[in-house]
């Protein structure tokens, strides 16, 4: 098995939102620019829908960009967990 269980569970716990924000945000983000082309050529009473998309996702990016803030303070008290949790992700690098 590639991953032990050495590394702490709020370091792995930090590492998987972080990704999973990463995916939703740029999901939503593509989303909300297919829409809007979408809309400006079909139906332009649905730009208000897509404006409170693309407002949603840029409230989402913040709340990353504080989650990410809050991660760092995080990361300082456990430097060892973090070093490890990078020294796995060169493992699973084919």
């Amino acid at each position: 098995m590639v991953r032990d269980a050495d590394i702490s569970a709020p370091t792995r716990v930090r590492r998987f939102l972080s990704r999973f924000f990463v995916v939703v945000v740029v999901a939503l983000a593509i989303e909300g620019l297919v829409a809007t082309f979408r809309a400006v050529h079909d139906d332009a009473s649905e730009l208000l829908y897509v404006a409170a998309l693309l407002g949603s996702v840029g409230i989402l990016l913040a709340a990353w960009g504080v989650f990410i803030h809050l991660n760092r303070s995080a990361e300082e008290l456990e430097p060892e967990a973090m070093q490890e949790a990078q020294a796995e992700d060169e493992k699973l690098k084919p």
